[in-house]
């Protein structure tokens, strides 16, 4: 093997390999990254993607192996170090404070000692520059998914990083503000600045990217330029055989089917100032459908999502019903109870207790409606009964993990989405609400979220998914409506909805008005 290693490649790893007890997360991986190139690294989750970063970062150190920095071989101990050399990341799973200000976020990453207002204007500037508008002064914990994504690109591009790590950057975008991501992406390139691109947006890929490093098992099984390949030939790659297509047959006569989840003039004041009202929103879901929600983040979503799920009450019982009974006035066990099953947007800390074991976090959800297979006599926990559960959970979604009932914090995105979605699927509810619910997860994963929720749909159960990704909406939902500043059009079947119609109706169009905007502008109508 050669010793020489070429400075115009910004990057280059050789035989990093990192090791955790009996499991071989990255084995013998070699990349080079070249200066001024979008580089996708790929692979399916639990495939050494995110390790691999990790040690490029100085979050892990390896095991063996060397990376070399312009050519100079380079040890990178911590993020300091990284930050040092020219590396910025930006992590799948936010490292924000909810109660601070964005700026206060960013201030609290950078070491130049700078007054805060200086830095908010330097936040602003940039933001505004790129195409990823923020506002400094509002506090983390009433932003959307996607405005605190915005948070960390532009706490990383205030770093003047030379190599741009983005772990899942579009994951939780509207595709408006993909679009406007990867502008800002094609202009760091053309500015020589590198980048490394995880994604499972295999479309994306192509757009983008210029090389491809494709992992599986951790192990590195192939190189390719993306834009020569095809979606499915990638994730051929990645996966190792051929990925299923989603199947949703059409039905008929659901109108006349039982409505299971009914939404009654639903409205809810702003909790705080940064907050999106709700106005009179109502929805019905019936018996073997799925109805998807479109929208933009921070159009109401969120706050949709807790009202319906019960984090939030209602003074109304009646605005809320589930299985035709008055739900509005219960919490999330008593809707449980009810036979519902929700999964929230954010998956680490909402969805799932970090600190938790896998068979714990599952207790924590379902220890009500499962009471009699989980407590035994005197409130013990039957814990062989609920591992087992687990076990069978982690065996149906395919959960990759290197411990047998490891911390919900030890998985990857991916890995913890396919639990937390596969714990609410195993109860076989009557009633899914879903948010997000293939966000960060790898083809074959997704594809197989997607049809489970058809199928439990098609076993006579009412889904209700609420999704920032109109692929995954168009594949799945019967029927898709939109939700646009706290308020909701009604469903359009999907045989008359169309990407335009829907991102129309995403930007505020009036319902009424979405076909002559159409004729106006020439674009097909279905």
């Amino acid at each position: 093997m050669s010793t020489q290693h070429d400075a115009a490649n910004l990057l280059e790893v050789r035989g990093l390999t990192k090791i955790f007890g009996t499991l071989k997360a990255c084995d013998n991986i070699d990349l080079t990254i070249a200066k001024g190139e979008i580089h996708a690294l790929l692979g399916e989750n639990g495939a050494g993607k995110s390790t691999l970063v990790k040690m490029l970062f100085g979050s892990l150190e390896p095991y063996s192996g060397q990376i070399f920095w312009e050519g100079q071989p380079v040890r990178i101990t911590s993020p300091g170090v990284a930050k040092k050399l020219g590396i910025g990341m930006v992590f799948q799973h936010f490292s924000l404070f909810e109660a601070l200000t964005a700026a206060e976020n960013i201030a609290l990453s950078l070491d130049d000692g700078s007054p805060i207002g200086t830095i908010a204007a330097k936040a602003r500037a940039l933001s505004y520059s790129y195409g990823l508008p923020l506002d400094p002064e509002s506090l983390v914990g009433d932003l959307s998914v996607g405005e605190r994504q915005r948070i960390e690109i532009i706490r990383c591009l205030l770093q003047s990083p030379q190599l741009i790590i983005l772990d899942e950057p579009t994951s939780v975008l509207t595709p408006q503000e993909a679009d406007r991501l990867f502008e800002t992406l094609e202009r760091l390139r053309a500015e020589g600045k590198s980048i490394l691109y995880i994604s499972h947006r295999l479309e994306e890929v192509k757009r983008i990217c210029d090389r491809a490093t494709v992992l599986r098992h951790g192990k590195v099984v192939g190189h390719c330029n993306p834009r020569e390949e095809t979606a499915s030939s990638l994730a051929r790659m990645m996966v190792g055989n051929e990925v299923k297509a989603v199947v949703r047959a059409p039905v008929e006569g659901i109108e006349k089917a039982a409505p299971l989840l009914e939404i009654r003039k639903l409205s809810r004041k702003p909790a705080t100032p940064f907050s999106i009202p709700l106005r009179e929103i109502s929805l019905t879901v019936r018996a073997g459908e799925v109805i998807g929600i479109a929208g933009v983040a921070g159009n109401g979503q969120g706050e949709f999502f807790e009202a319906v799920s019960g984090e939030v009450r209602q003074q109304d019982a009646g605005s809320v019903r589930i299985r035709g009974k008055d739900a509005g006035g219960l919490g999330i066990t008593g809707r449980r109870l009810l036979g519902a099953a929700f999964v929230p947007e954010e998956r680490l800390g909402h969805g799932a207790a970090p600190r938790m074991k896998l068979s714990e976090n599952l207790l924590l959800s379902r220890h009500a409606t499962d009471h009699k297979a989980f407590v035994g006599a005197g409130g013990m926990v039957r814990s062989a009964a609920v591992y087992s559960a687990a076990q069978r959970i982690i065996e149906v979604m395919d959960v990759r993990k290197s411990a047998p009932d490891p911390e919900a914090a030890a998985l990857s995105g991916g890995n913890l989405q396919k639990f937390i979605v596969g714990r609410e699927l195993d109860r076989k509810p009557t009633v899914m609400v879903v948010n997000q619910p293939t966000w960060g997860v790898d083809a074959g994963a997704a594809a197989h979220i997607r049809q489970a929720l058809i199928e439990l749909a098609r076993s006579g159960s009412a889904v209700l998914v609420i999704s920032q990704d109109l692929d995954e909406l168009f594949e799945i939902s019967d029927a898709i409506a939109v939700m646009h500043n706290g308020e909701l059009s009604k469903p359009m079947p999907i045989a008359e909805a169309s990407f335009e119609k829907i991102g129309l109706l995403m930007g505020g169009a009036e319902p009424g008005h979405v076909e002559h905007v159409l004729d106006e502008q020439g674009l097909e109508t279905a």
